[in-house]
C-alpha cells in the first residue's frame, strides 16, 4: 500500500470532512481512481453522485425494510411479500416465545443487520439482543459511505417468516439492477451463509461476463427459474422511473418473495471485473438535472 492509500485509509473514516469531498476520498481509496462528479461515467461514479444530489423522500420509505411493503402492496400486490410476525421498536420489546421455531430479525434501517432463526431452541437469546441493540444505535449514513436514503430511518427491527426450499442451505437471490425504470441485467446471490458465489445474467438469461471484485465468481449455470418473467416485470413496476433502483426477489418453490429495494449497491465502492464493464454499465443510468440554484434534488 502506497503512501497515498495510506492516507486515504485514515481519511475515509473522518466525519467532520465535507460530505462531497468525504466521498471522492471513499471513492479513490476503494474505487481505486478520483471521483468526476462533473461528468461521471463509470457506475459507481453515478451512485456517488445520486448519494449527494438526489435527495427525494421516497427513498427513505423505500430503503426502510418496513415501510417498504406498503409501497409494494400499492405497485404489486401484497401477495409478493413475506409474511410479517411483528415490527419493534425497542429491542426489550420482542417476546421471543410468541414467534415461531423459525424466523428472521431484521434492523430495517441498514444493510447486513439480520439474524437468521432456523431452531429457535439454540438461540443464545441475551447475545441475539445484545446484537440488536447496536443495531438500534447503528446509521447506515453515519457509518458507511453517506448513504442518503438510510439517513432519516427510524431505527426498528421486524420479525419475517423463514423462508426456505428443502435441499438448499440458502435460497438465491435475484438482484434486478433497474435503470430509469428498466432492468437492464440481475445479480444472483448463491449460498450466502456458506461461500457466497456471485454471478450476473441479462434478461435472456444468458450469464454475462464480469462479476463484482472480492466475490465468489459461480462458474457453472444456474437454472432459471419458473417465474423469472414475473419477477422481471414485478421489478420494472417497483423500479417506476427512478434513475437507479436494485430489487430484490428471492423465488420460493415458483412462488416470488419481494427481498428489498438498493439504492446504493456495495456501498458504490467495489468495482465491476473486467474493468471496462464499469463504463459499460454505468452507461445505463441516465443522471437527472438538479434545477436552477439548487444543489440536490428533491422532487421528481
Amino acid at each position: 500500500m502506497n503512501i497515498r492509500n495510506l492516507v486515504l485509509r485514515v481519511l475515509k473514516n473522518f466525519k467532520m470532512i465535507p460530505n462531497r469531498e468525504l466521498v471522492k476520498i471513499r471513492h479513490e481509496y476503494y474505487c481505486g481512481e478520483k471521483l468526476n462528479l462533473v461528468t461521471p461515467k463509470s457506475f459507481n461514479e453515478k451512485i456517488c453522485w445520486l448519494k449527494l444530489h438526489f435527495h427525494i423522500p421516497l427513498l427513505t420509505q423505500l430503503a426502510d425494510k418496513y415501510l417498504v411493503r406498503e409501497y409494494v402492496a400499492e405497485k404489486i400486490g401484497k401477495q409478493f411479500l413475506n409474511e410479517l410476525y411483528r415490527v419493534y421498536y425497542k429491542v426489550d420489546d420482542i417476546n421471543f416465545d410468541e414467534l415461531p421455531n423459525q424466523f428472521v430479525l431484521k434492523g430495517v434501517h441498514g444493510s447486513s443487520l439480520n439474524i437468521i432463526v432456523k431452531d429457535k431452541s439454540k438461540l443464545d437469546i441475551a447475545k441475539a439482543k445484545q446484537t440488536m441493540e447496536k443495531w438500534m444505535k447503528h446509521c447506515q449514513y453515519k457509518k458507511v459511505g453517506l448513504e442518503w436514503a438510510y439517513k432519516n430511518i427510524q431505527p426498528k427491527i421486524i420479525a419475517e417468516k423463514y423462508l426456505e426450499e428443502i435441499g438448499k442451505e440458502d435460497i438465491n437471490d435475484y438482484k434486478f439492477f433497474c435503470f430509469n425504470g428498466e432492468p437492464k441485467f440481475l445479480q444472483i446471490d448463491i449460498d450466502r451463509s456458506i461461500n457466497h458465489y456471485r454471478c450476473y445474467y441479462d434478461l435472456n438469461w444468458i450469464k454475462q461476463p464480469f462479476t463484482t471484485v472480492k466475490t465468489l465468481l459461480y462458474v457453472d449455470e444456474v437454472e432459471k427459474p419458473e417465474n423469472f418473467e414475473e419477477m422481471k416485470s414485478l421489478a420494472k413496476k417497483l423500479a417506476d422511473n427512478l434513475p437507479f433502483a436494485r430489487v430484490d426477489f428471492y423465488s420460493v418453490h415458483g412462488k416470488t418473495y419481494f427481498g428489498e429495494i438498493t439504492f446504493y449497491p456495495n456501498d458504490g465502492k467495489k468495482n465491476f471485473i473486467p474493468f471496462e464493464y464499469n463504463k459499460i454499465l454505468g452507461d445505463y443510468l441516465k443522471l437527472p438535472i438538479i434545477p436552477n440554484q439548487q444543489q440536490v434534488i428533491t422532487v421528481f
